[in-house]
């Protein structure tokens, strides 16, 4: 492909690790064709200018195809896009005198030395060519104005930079801000989306031929802060097409017929700018069901928008671009074929998505790496490990993962001014060697998960329990039962899918109050490291009609969005009895049905699942205790007498103890568990709490200031004080109970 000092290849997106480094890669077969070694200088000429970069050889998968990996920044600068080929040639640059730069936009205040020696020593350089400078957590353009001696040269050790204080502004609005590597994964959406919309717009010629209409409208959908907009952006940065964005409100107008013309005039100005993509966020704001709503002006809306986009008139190549996260409330018409042809979902990101989402934000950030640790700069433990955060960040969308990004980078900034003092604001200028110490570590992102929360999930009541097996005493029986059912499955979901095996979608954690239903099913969520919604019966109940199932609808809706996730019903038997036993308006019937269609109906559970506990499982709806829906009833006895003693030493973990109570390996605690028979977990937690405040009593009255320990004395006062919550007929019944329950889910 191509003479001897030329080869032809085809352009195609860079990996995240080569982004802004003005850097190419081709495949070394080519390398060799060329005569370069890597880091050697070539020329890109595209359709109508040229452009320079470094080159590197291809990676491992792209050694058999004729790709040249560029970013963004230099598909711009050479004018091309992706899938369009380009001539390579050897560059012989040499090493320039003076390099004068100004800033693209608002000008920020650089030091050209610093900038010269982290960014500049050694890139490409020509008049008109832009570079892009990490900044903070994004980056800052410059234009090259001048290339003492031009037309190109790079950037040596003797190159004096000049960084001009105006800025270019009008490159400003032909210079892309969003390019396909800024968005992380979503690759299906961007091979999708360049086949609807970049090839109809670049290549008309092409959907001529073959005598079909290019696609008129596209409808992104997909959960909030999934990239829905910014795929929007970038498709009009790659297709140099002219961009208008509409925001849903900005159109309405308390004027008759004032939202419509508004309408009609973005659609004409489109097609005077023809290539032309407009851009509808949250369309379902201003193209509603026009049966449901009750203003005369939004149904005027939908039907001008409807007119607009399949009417009478041709709207030439202009393509509209929708975006919404409740396709349900778009109005059916829109939703066809010749309006929006296509819908593309957008999915949560899975943890591959989260790593390449992560790479992207963290492109620019200074974090801390194995170099450093050797350079003493930062502890081993703290090593970012992308990999890792990826892992932890279930249900984060990509702006969760990028605000995530900024937290952790501003509580290692806090850190640094207001703790270790290793920035002096008072400076009028931070010195770089300063600046260049400061790494964001892997305990500020751990640090930053605490406040950054998955979208998803801030309206449903989140809870991170922070409760691991180690803090339950005893039920090791209970505990491997859990790890099986629910831990294995999420953390080793390619086991399952490889023998065949369906993991259970619900378990019933029954047995008497107090014995540590609702801790188990936090352990859990915690030691799954999945997402956790706390779901109160009552809470579901509502005196609307209908809202109660919808609660339970929109409950497992986010679930699934940010699975894996456990779903945990506390007190169960207040939303599921068994139907038909109540005379009451018939919600808590309406609930079951819906339960049940939610656990075991059409729509999948996948990476979800339900925990239930209650104490009275004998009133719930028995469709609700059989395989498919609660898989598996896990009775939570009264703790036995070592259980007991496992509890106890949990309570007494905190606790400032005489040496009475320590004596031969807690001998005393473990008489003390053989004789509080009937005791739960609750009753002894209490039992030691008891102990602990007759200590501290004995301690206010003595007015010393020696904190006097919890002897065997104070245990035995307070188990005057608090009585077991069991008799024997209570846990008589309940063993009869889940003796019945068990006949039940066997179909005895």
């Amino acid at each position: 492909m191509g003479s001897n000092n030329e080869v032809s290849l085809r352009v195609a997106e860079a990996r995240t690790r080569d982004v802004g480094r003005l850097i190419v890669r081709i495949p070394q077969r080519y390398m060799r064709v060329l005569g370069i070694e890597p880091g050697e200088y070539v020329e890109i000429v595209g359709n109508k200018r040229s452009a320079y970069a470094q080159v590197w050889p291809a990676y491992t998968d792209d050694e058999d195809k004729d790709y040249i990996r560029m970013d963004g920044v230099l598909r711009q600068n050479a004018g091309v896009s992706i899938g369009d080929v380009v001539k390579v040639r050897k560059a012989n640059l040499r090493s320039a005198q003076r390099v004068t730069i100004a800033p693209v936009g608002e000008y920020i205040r650089v030091d050209p030395d610093y900038l010269k020696r982290a960014y500049l020593l050694g890139k490409p350089v020509w008049k008109g060519s832009i570079i892009e400078i990490p900044y903070y957590t994004g980056s800052i353009r410059f234009m090259v104005t001048s290339v003492t001696p031009g037309p190109a040269a790079y950037v040596g050790i003797d190159t004096e930079v000049q960084v001009r204080e105006e800025p270019v502004r009008e490159m400003e609005l032909t210079m892309p801000r969003v390019t396909w590597e800024d968005i992380g994964d979503l690759e299906e959406a961007k091979r999708k989306i360049r086949e609807l919309i970049e090839l109809p717009l670049r290549h008309p010629e092409i959907f001529k031929h073959l005598g079909i209409e290019p696609p008129k409208g596209v409808l992104l959908i997909g959960p909030p802060g999934t990239g829905k907009t910014l795929l929007a952006k970038a498709v009009a940065s790659e297709a140099n097409a002219y961009f208008i964005s509409i925001n849903g409100p900005e159109i309405m107008s308390k004027y008759y017929g004032e939202s419509e013309a508004k309408l009609r005039e973005i659609f004409e100005e489109a097609k005077k700018n023809a290539p032309a993509i407009i851009f509808i966020d949250e369309i379902d704001a201003i193209a509603p069901k026009r049966e449901e709503v009750t203003g005369e002006v939004e149904k005027r809306v939908v039907a001008q928008l409807l007119t607009l986009m399949d009417g009478l008139q041709e709207r030439g190549q202009v393509i509209v671009i929708g975006a919404t996260n409740r396709p349900e409330a778009v109005d059916p018409a829109l939703r066809r074929p010749g309006r929006f042809d296509r819908e593309i979902y957008i999915s949560m990101p899975d943890k591959n998505a989260r790593k390449e989402i992560l790479q992207v934000h963290t492109r620019n950030v200074p974090l801390c790496t194995e170099d450093d640790v050797k350079e003493k700069i930062c502890d081993p433990s703290d090593v970012v490990n992308i990999d890792e955060i990826a892992e932890m960040t279930h249900g984060y969308t990509g702006a969760d993962l990028a605000a995530l990004v900024k937290e952790a980078a501003m509580i290692r900034l806090r850190e640094a001014i207001d703790v270790t003092k290793e920035i002096d604001l008072d400076q009028p200028q931070i010195p770089p060697e300063q600046l260049a110490r400061i790494r964001i570590r892997m305990r500020d992102f751990l640090e930053a998960m605490k406040y950054i929360q998955p979208t998803v999930l801030r309206e449903v009541i989140v809870e991170v329990p922070e409760v691991h097996w180690d803090d339950i005493g005893g039920y090791e029986n209970v505990k491997q039962e859990l790890k099986e059912m629910v831990e294995w499955p999420l953390k080793y979901p390619r086991y399952f899918e490889e023998l065949g095996v369906e993991p259970p979608k619900g378990i019933l954690l029954f047995g008497p109050p107090g014995t540590g239903k609702t801790l188990l099913a936090k352990a859990v969520a915690t030691e799954s490291n999945a997402n956790f919604i706390a779901v109160r019966g009552p809470e579901i109940l509502s005196k609307w009609f209908g809202e109660s199932e919808r609660a339970i609808r929109e409950i497992f809706k986010k679930a699934r969005m940010a699975a894996p996730c456990v779903i945990f019903f506390d007190e169960i038997d207040a939303i599921a009895p068994a139907r038909g036993l109540r005379v009451d308006s018939g919600a808590t019937d309406r609930i079951v049905n819906q339960l049940l269609a939610e656990m075991d109906g059409i729509a999948p559970l996948k990476n979800v699942v339900v925990i239930a506990a209650t104490n009275r499982a004998d009133i719930i709806d028995p469709a609700l205790l059989r395989p498919g829906r609660f898989d598996r009833i896990v009775y939570v006895p009264p703790p036995d007498a070592n259980a007991r003693f496992e509890i106890l030493k949990v309570h007494i973990r905190g606790l400032k103890l005489a040496d009475d109570v320590k004596d031969g390996n807690y001998k005393y605690l473990r008489d003390l568990a053989r004789r509080t028979e009937g005791y739960t977990g609750a009753d002894l937690a209490a039992l030691v709490r008891e102990a602990a405040m007759l200590a501290l009593r004995e301690t206010i009255r003595s007015n010393t200031n020696q904190v006097k320990p919890v002897g065997i004395e104070h245990f035995e006062e307070a188990l005057k004080v608090v009585p077991p919550s069991l008799s024997k007929q209570d846990i008589a019944r309940f063993e009869e109970m889940a003796r019945n329950l068990r006949r039940t889910l066997r179909g005895l």
